[in-house]
């Protein structure tokens, strides 16, 4: 990672990940797995840079990159070729994809250990990721799609950080943002993201000092519950 502390925040998807992506409609995956690699891209420029220069340069082009979407074809990057052939058509547009660049750009600017700049990259990277994500599968307006973002956001950065009190005030913060998120019922169409809430629930509760036990029974049974049920 760029800064001293934070390490290696959004590697590579999991097979979670991929289970969760699959309980969208059949339709709609392509456009949901375009997005959740979308981040995973701005994740990695932050990942391999050492330089906070490099990294605002990268996410730079990125953000030009993405707003071209909107008024011409795609470059040869395989990423932004499936957001304008998935995503374009759903209704969002490159200009607001280029929006998730905020959220990786503050974790350049400020300490991630503070708790203004845990929270402003939280909102701006799971909220408006979960609300995009929600458009393009037919998520409703009942559907917490920003509270459970932003907790699956905390709870991704909290494992990441060097600072293990942050770490565990970050945990604090979104245990409370996923509770709220999972005191709602989850619309069929939207529990691909109720999903995800839910692993973040589990992951929260998992020491930071431990590895997640990813792929378990427990964890895959719960996933398989909320996916029939919506809580």
């Amino acid at each position: 990672m760029t800064r001293g502390g934070v390490s290696a925040i959004g590697a590579p998807a999991n097979p979670e990940l991929a289970l969760a992506i699959g309980y969208a409609r059949p339709a709609r995956r392509p456009a949901l797995s375009a997005l959740f690699d979308l981040d995973s891209a701005l994740a990695a420029v932050l990942r391999t840079n050492r330089e906070p220069l490099v990294g605002q340069m990268r996410l730079t082009w990125w953000h030009e990159a993405l707003t071209r979407l909107d008024s011409a074809p795609p470059p040869a990057e395989p990423v932004l070729a499936a957001l304008a052939a998935a995503v374009l058509p759903c209704g969002v547009t490159g200009a607001r994809l280029a929006t998730m660049i905020d959220g990786w750009e503050q974790l350049l600017d400020t300490d991630p250990s503070h708790m203004a700049a845990m929270a402003g990259f939280a909102e701006r990277r799971g909220a408006g990721l979960f609300g995009m994500a929600g458009d393009v599968i037919g998520a409703r307006a009942t559907d917490p799609l920003a509270t459970a973002g932003t907790g699956w956001a905390l709870v991704d950065l909290a494992r990441h950080l060097r600072d293990r009190a942050a770490g565990q005030k970050a945990l604090a913060v979104a245990r409370l943002a996923l509770e709220e998120a999972a005191r709602m019922r989850w619309s069929r169409d939207a529990r691909a993201l109720g999903t995800l809430a839910q692993l973040a629930r589990l992951d929260a509760a998992v020491p930071l000092d431990q590895p997640l036990p990813i792929g378990s029974p427990r964890r895959v049974a719960r996933l398989a519950w909320h996916r029939l049920t919506g809580r």
